[in-house]
């Protein structure tokens, strides 16, 4: 098969491997920051679904609005992520 033949595995430095393990902390603490945000919607329309009936902007629901700011808070935990994780 074309392509699969990419030499002999190179012995990873304790340099890169401190770099992955950072790397991964940072994943999973915005992850967990995520996690937490995306937690309150649910709760919120689990639990109070009168209010994210509410339409406190532009006529548009409270439901809608958290669904947008879900979505951008996604985005810039995403930059937020690649910036953290840039080589310097």
């Amino acid at each position: 098969m074309a392509g699969t033949d990419h030499g002999a595995n190179q012995p990873v430095s304790a340099e890169e491997e401190a770099g992955t393990a950072q790397r991964m902390r940072y994943g999973l603490s915005l992850f967990a920051v995520y996690l937490l945000i995306y937690g309150g919607f649910v709760l919120l329309n689990t639990f109070a679904p009168d209010r994210v009936e509410a339409t406190p902007l532009f006529g548009v629901n409270l439901a809608i609005l958290y669904g947008f700011f879900l979505i951008i808070a996604a985005f810039v935990l995403a930059l937020t992520y690649g910036w953290l994780c840039r080589k310097r």
